[in-house]
């Protein structure tokens, strides 16, 4: 299965790093994010990604043309103009970047991938979600189902401490507890192909446009994951990532 990830937004509300660097290359463990979502996927066997780029979509493009410089040491023989590789990281992927503009709303980008993608049902993604989530069990919900669409839905790790109260009475304090249990679109989906026949062009937003018809025509269906999952919205948001990737403990990183 193909997998696609919308990689162009601008990231404002991360400013202190998007006003430098697009928000996929924003760095958890000296790796970009973008890193991180494509070894998710790769651990559940799917190595095959479109990419659409727009903001700043050539640091992408100059990361992947050079993977190998960027993850191995070297040797650099300026008289001989010659290079030698030691301890190369390669991954077994096959990664297409496509310039989708840097306007272009989520469907649209979608849409102008189209002519890359070689099979009827693919996987849809953010630049910025990292999750624990089961992917071919995701993709297993999806083809049992026979609908067009699946997103994941997820419960959102709350933002603030909590307060336990008997009465008046303290009980406890309690670190961060899930949200208001209003399930979310976690970003992870499954599609079929006809769905991009819903996109009108540059203008259309998957999330305000095409998910809430696929949902009045009963073509869109959630699979519940109640497993780790985090967006990195803001800057505080990337150093909790930092910090659960720094201390062992990012439950995401399921590869050895």
């Amino acid at each position: 299965m193909q997998v696609v990830v919308l990689a162009g937004g601008l990231g404002s509300r991360i400013a202190e790093e998007s006003s430098l660097r697009p928000k996929p290359m924003i760095e958890i463990g000296g790796r970009p994010i973008l890193w991180h979502i494509l070894k998710i996927y790769a651990h559940h066997g799917f190595r095959e990604f479109i990419i659409c780029l727009g903001y700043k979509g050539y640091m992408i493009k100059e990361y992947f043309m050079n993977f190998f410089l960027h993850h191995s040491d070297v040797t650099i023989d300026t008289a001989a103009n010659q290079v030698v590789y030691h301890q190369t990281a390669s991954e077994p992927w096959r990664v297409t970047l496509i310039d989708t503009g840097e306007a272009t709303l989520t469907g649209g980008r979608l849409r102008r991938v189209r002519q890359f993608m070689t099979e009827d049902t693919f996987g849809l993604t953010y630049g910025d979600g990292l999750a624990d989530l089961d992917l071919r069990a995701c993709l297993a919900f999806h083809r049992a189902h026979g609908k067009l669409a699946t997103l994941t839905a997820v419960i959102p790790p709350g933002r603030y401490g909590a307060v336990d109260l008997e009465g008046d009475r303290v009980l406890r304090f309690v670190e961060k507890p899930p949200g208001d249990q209003a399930y979310i679109n976690g970003g992870f989906f499954i599609l079929n192909r006809a769905v991009i026949d819903r996109i009108e062009g540059d203008a259309t937003s998957l999330e305000a446009h095409v998910l809430p018809a696929l949902a009045r025509d009963k073509e869109l269906q959630a699979y519940r994951h109640r497993g780790f999952w985090y967006a990195m919205d803001t800057l505080r948001d990337r150093n909790h990532l930092e910090d659960l990737w720094r201390s062992g403990r990012a439950p995401w990183k399921a590869w050895s």
